[in-house]
């Protein structure tokens, strides 16, 4: 018996809505945004061992400063995006981006061949990777957040972001497998590539956006960009939008709280681990372990999970989900600063984070106009998420020269757990608010 050439495309859509509540018209869209996702984290995770090496290479005493150097650079970024997007549109800038950044890596490609290992060049790989890293996840979720509606995005994103997780997991495995036989240079020229890739992608997907089905999908405030014309305003937009805002500046706040107590577990993280093991070798296969599981349990929540999380609690509860389970654990590590607890707590976290806050996180913009979904949310994701990163490595310093332990810190992260997860909370519910109208007319 002869089987019909389209039952094996049938069968796989069966499978795939199965796992997702995804539309007919939809799978085409949802899986060029998987791949289009894994390219971009394939192609950092890549490179990032690299990134790493070269903050070594570059010197272990002048790291603050490339921290320091990389919150520079991204408000320098920030004008820099909001001029592209007000003099192009949609479907010009966003292939560009990604070009930009695949000539950058060829630049360092053809500088690390030369011989050139001046510790201003490591310096200024690691301080281009960090910006780099930023920006393309900034983007891709401003495209998500552009070409999917509200109801779409609480079904697809977490299948989405599973794409990225895929993409983390591949990228690294990739390097260890392919560094020594054909050298850690050569892994730029992959890198490369994936990002070639997910400029391919960025074109279906706007082809997708701008047919028929993408038309009726188009999320709120979204205005299919067929003249070509950028959003206008002005460079500053980003941070004009923000500041007249209410909710964009509790994404903002909200962004900070992510940021303070993510830093405020990394350092006691790093505290219990040295303190736990004398062996580096041993140090770095903790890390491994919990890298691994921390990806193995995002992954799967991601696929199984998130979409019916969402669906279940609605996107106040969601959002505030995480920041609760983290207080909890801050309250534990406080009462036994173990290297048991700790490795819990930061694998639920980092998972958490991964597969339900960020795709819910989000969501936030889904009913915002397309201006602050690229402008105001760059703003949130680059220059303030650094100025937290820097805040708050400066604040844990502080309490620790103030004579505060491990546990008086964690004590002091809970109530600030609980403010975040109210903030959550609200955020959430505003935007089911600024749904509504949208959902009415579908």
């Amino acid at each position: 018996m002869v089987k019909h050439p389209d039952s094996g495309k049938a069968g796989f859509q069966r499978r795939l809505t199965g796992l997702v509540k995804v539309e007919q018209d939809e799978v085409r869209a949802l899986l060029w945004s998987f791949s289009y996702f894994f390219a971009l984290l394939c192609s950092y995770y890549i490179i990032r061992p690299m990134r790493d090496e070269m903050g070594i290479a570059g010197g272990v005493e002048s790291l603050q400063w490339l921290f320091t150097g990389t919150f520079l650079a991204m408000l320098a970024a920030v004008p820099l995006f909001g001029w592209v997007t007000s003099r192009y549109s949609c479907k010009q800038f966003l292939p560009w981006i990604y070009l930009f950044f695949i000539a950058n890596l060829l630049l360092f490609f053809v500088l690390f061949r030369s011989g050139l290992t001046h510790a201003w060049v490591a310096r200024a790989f690691f301080i281009w990777t960090s910006v780099f890293n930023l920006f393309i996840v900034s983007v891709f979720w401003s495209f998500m957040a552009d070409i999917y509606s509200n109801d779409q995005a609480r079904r697809l994103f977490g299948f989405i972001a599973a794409g990225g997780t895929a993409g983390a997991l591949t990228g690294p495995a990739l390097t260890a497998t392919l560094a020594l036989p054909l050298g850690p240079t050569n892994l730029l020229l992959i890198s490369a590539g994936c990002l070639s890739w997910a400029v391919f992608c960025v074109r279906r997907l706007i082809a997708w956006r701008d047919g028929t089905a993408g038309k009726a999908a188009t999320g709120a405030g979204t205005e299919p960009d067929g003249k070509g014309e950028g959003m206008g305003g002005s460079i500053w937009g980003g941070l004009r939008l923000l500041a007249k805002s209410p909710y964009l500046l509790g994404i903002g706040l909200l962004i900070l709280f992510y940021t303070t107590l993510s830093t405020f577990l990394y350092f006691q993280q790093a505290q219990i681990v040295r303190d736990s093991f004398s062996d580096p070798a041993q140090r770095t296969t903790v890390f491994a372990a919990m890298d691994f599981a921390t990806n193995g349990l995002t992954i799967l929540i991601q696929v199984f999970l998130t979409g019916r999380i969402v669906k279940a609690l609605g996107i106040g509860w969601t959002l505030a989900l995480v920041p609760l389970l983290l207080g909890a654990g801050f309250l534990v590590l406080g009462l036994a600063p173990l290297l048991g607890v700790l490795v819990i707590v930061q694998v639920v976290r980092r998972a958490g984070n991964y597969a339900i806050m960020k795709p819910s996180r989000e969501m936030l913009y889904v009913v915002l106009g397309q201006e602050e979904k690229y402008k105001a949310k760059n703003v949130i994701d680059t220059a303030i998420y650094r100025s937290g990163d820097v805040l708050s490595a400066w604040a844990y310093a502080g309490l620790q020269a103030l004579g505060f332990g491990l546990s008086a810190i964690a004590f002091i992260a809970v109530p600030l757990a609980g403010v975040w997860s109210w903030l959550c909370y609200k955020l959430g519910r505003e935007q089911e608010k600024r749904a509504q109208p949208e959902e009415k007319l579908l």
